[in-house]
């Protein structure tokens, strides 16, 4: 299993950077065992500290962690014969605490919200349990910069050959850094003009001492993006090697992801959706030469309860109460839009409806919607008319048109449409393109 830690492929995204001047890739580091990049960083502390002597046969590996490099750790653990004890924060899903507790760890949840020095925060517990029991020892993700040098020997060199040289931008989410900071010093080694964007969150230090070179205790305060961001300055982070830091809202990051999911295809982790949300917010700077490396946290499994989560989304006013016809458009499977322009013939849409299993089309002409045509009429015709009905142009038994609706238009709101004579509408998205909404479609999202 440790063998298959690293290799992991380049993916191209394609709709939700529709407007960015730019080609961008998603490393996506979920191929790994652990679904997460700290898998890498994981295997190279431990086996690091094998050598050291650090940790001797049946020991016991300590870490405070968020969930992903304690995987990583308990992955190892159990192919090398160890025990785990990780420290982590209430703030962190449910979800990556069973699965740390699937593999055999032992899992102490500590406070977040209280200072690093606390004896309570999960680096102090860590701290104290490693002096504690005998033939342990803690990782340390933070200072420990076998973090970084795993990035440096793997991750790095991957994405220049995955690229054959042409990176020009590496964006990644910022916690401990050993991934940016890895990951970034091979590729500038490389081609020192690649640029280096490490996302943050509001609520962390890291965007304000990078610009002024002060630690200002005023910017800490709680958060809930999971990943990225801290209180402290970890040694594994170089500022040096990073050119700039843009902060995402814990909004924009949960919303991403969502997007990411549903336009993409791509089920990953919060600090995922930050990245690629920050991203967007600096399009401006980018080129259409560019190509930009986004290297995410996780997958998405470990967030089911929470940003996939709509109660738990709308608790923190990330969702609407309410969806809107755009919400529609987004959760539907299947959203190619299927019309039939004026002149086609009543066999060609009956044909058409049982190709692709449905009721109704709208009609078209040079690109306007001119008229609707349902199954009822289709039928009716060709049972009233037997003979030579085949090749008669569908125009001459259209209705009118389905009623168009706004993007914004609550779904509570699509019931004054809908009737018996009026099986759809039609919505419009900010890019021009149509697309068409049932009572089917209504209530699969309720």
């Amino acid at each position: 299993m440790l063998e298959t830690i690293g290799n992991t492929p380049l993916v191209k995204l394609n709709r939700i950077t529709a407007d960015i001047p730019a080609t961008v890739f998603i490393k996506m580091e979920t191929f790994n065992p652990g679904n997460s990049i700290k898998d890498r960083m994981a295997l190279k502390m431990l086996e690091d500290a094998e050598k050291r002597g650090d940790i001797r046969p049946g020991g016991t590996i300590i870490e405070c962690t968020s969930g992903n490099t304690g995987m990583g750790l308990a992955l190892a653990a159990v192919i090398k014969g160890y025990r785990c004890i990780f420290t982590t924060t209430d703030k962190q899903s449910k979800e990556k605490v069973d699965i740390l507790k699937a593999f055999g760890a032992e899992v102490i949840v500590c406070p977040t919200n209280v200072e690093p020095e606390d004896p309570r925060s999960y680096y102090s517990v860590a701290e104290r349990l490693s002096k504690e029991i005998p033939n342990s020892y803690w990782c340390n993700q933070y200072d420990n910069l076998s973090n970084r040098q795993a990035h440096y020997e793997t991750t790095g060199p991957e994405i220049w050959q995955q690229t054959d040289g042409k990176i020009t931008h590496l964006v990644v989410g910022v916690g401990t850094g050993g991934t940016i900071s890895g990951t970034g010093r091979y590729l500038k080694e490389q081609n020192p003009n690649i640029k280096v964007w490490g996302i943050d969150t509001y609520g962390s230090v890291f965007k304000k001492y990078k610009e002024t070179g002060i630690f200002d205790p005023k910017e800490i305060y709680p958060y809930i993006t999971e990943g990225i961001g801290e209180d402290i300055l970890p040694k594994n982070v170089d500022f040096d090697v990073i050119d700039l830091f843009e902060k995402v809202t814990d909004k924009d990051g949960a919303l991403m992801a969502r997007r990411l999911a549903r336009e993409e295809g791509m089920f990953l982790g919060y600090s995922a959706g930050s990245a690629v949300a920050g991203l967007l917010q600096l399009k401006d700077q980018l080129q259409p030469s560019d190509v930009v490396v986004i290297a995410i946290h996780d997958h998405g499994s470990r967030y089911v309860g929470k940003i996939y989560n709509d109660d738990w989304m709308r608790e923190r006013g990330f969702l609407d109460t309410e969806l809107k016809v755009k919400d529609l458009v987004t959760q539907k499977r299947e959203k190619s839009f299927i019309a039939v322009q004026r002149h086609e013939t009543v066999k060609q849409v009956f044909n058409l409806m049982k190709m692709h299993e449905i009721s109704q089309l709208p009609v078209m002409d040079n690109g306007n919607i001119i008229g609707a045509i349902n199954e009822s009429t289709v039928l009716s015709y060709l049972l009233e008319n037997p003979l030579n009905h085949a090749e008669r142009a569908v125009e001459t038994i259209m209705g009118e048109p389905f009623p168009m609706v706004r993007e914004d238009l609550p779904i509570s709101q699509l019931s004054k449409y809908f009737g018996r004579k009026i099986p759809a509408v039609i919505a419009q998205d900010t890019a021009g393109s149509f697309h068409i909404l049932t009572q089917y479609d209504v209530i699969q999202s309720m």
